[in-house]
């Protein structure tokens, strides 16, 4: 039986404020349809996919921040997609601001979702490294308010058997940290979608502007090799609203190898048969979990720890 998925990693140019969804659809639709053309069975696109990110702009009206978010999944103007996707047989994922109320009380979530190809929701995760800040930084060129808008996900990194294969997901922030890819990768996760929107311009330390393609690349680089699994990155890129951000959306083997990346900052598909087998190269050697880690000696990894204020 193959193993292998033939995947595509469909980056986004930039989404105006005013872009209604029902045209991002339509725009992730012929992505869609040049994946199915190349064989893939799996179509991977960026975090907050059907919006602009909304996180930049400092608002007080929840009303107005409500209007981001989705209150269903499918819904009306997201369901072409998962129409078109049955009728092409292929596999997708992306990400998208939920909006969930449970016993009256409202929650939003930074939230990504795998879709099989009977067009099922197979796996849902909610962001859980949130970055940016909560109040209103007026000095900033532009706000990066997840940490307001969004509350974190709860739930530990988990893996759905999908595509002949275990699949995790995580989202952008999520790369740069370790623990994410070793998280999924002892729930025994082969591939990992990881969608983003990041900004070239770090207010906090402009000195880092240069590195952001870098440290995108790094982290997911790191957390393929050092886990023996297959990364797929997709970004949101271009001068969005004002906001430059990064491109080169890729898709890492399991040896850290970058094997198909992203040339452009708009619309554009990149493809890579991933052979899931190719795990093992790494996880029956080097770091090979069950023979060379020592967790009893990791104590200060799960050690309670204050946080900043």
């Amino acid at each position: 039986m193959s193993r292998v998925i033939v995947t595509g990693a469909a980056q986004l140019g930039p989404i105006a404020r005013s872009e209604p969804r029902e045209r991002v659809v339509v725009r992730m639709i012929s992505l869609m349809e040049k994946a199915a053309a190349r064989g893939c069975d799996l179509v991977v696109y960026p975090e907050l996919a059907l919006t602009t990110f909304f996180p930049r702009w400092y608002m007080e009206d929840q009303a107005e921040i409500d209007a981001f978010f989705e209150r269903s999944m499918p819904n009306v103007e997201v369901a072409p997609l998962f129409a078109r996707a049955r009728e092409l047989g292929i596999g997708f994922s992306f990400g998208y601001a939920e909006l969930i109320v449970e016993e009256g009380v409202a929650h939003h979530y930074n939230t990504a979702i795998v879709v099989d190809k009977a067009g099922e929701i197979v796996h849902r995760y909610r962001k859980i490294h949130l970055p940016g800040h909560t109040s209103h930084e007026p000095w900033r060129a532009f706000q990066h308010l997840e940490k307001r808008y969004f509350e974190p996900g709860m739930e530990p990194f988990s893996v759905a058997e999908a595509f002949g294969g275990k699949i995790g997901q995580a989202i952008c922030n999520d790369r740069r940290w370790p623990e994410t890819y070793r998280e999924l990768a002892l729930r025994d996760a082969e591939m990992v979608l990881i969608g983003y929107n990041t900004p070239v311009h770090y207010p906090q330390a402009p000195e880092h502007d240069h590195l952001q393609c870098f440290h995108n690349h790094l982290s997911l680089q790191a957390g393929a090799y050092q886990n023996g699994m297959w990364v797929v990155g997709v970004a949101k890129a271009g001068k969005e609203e004002g906001c430059d951000l990064i491109g080169q959306s890729c898709i890492v083997a399991p040896t850290g190898e970058i094997v198909a990346m992203a040339g452009t900052l708009g619309d554009e598909l990149v493809v890579h048969d991933c052979d899931l087998d190719r795990c093992t190269e790494i996880r029956a050697n080097i770091f090979s979990f069950k023979q060379h880690r020592r967790p009893e000696i990791y104590t200060a990894l799960t050690a309670p720890h204050d946080k900043e204020d």
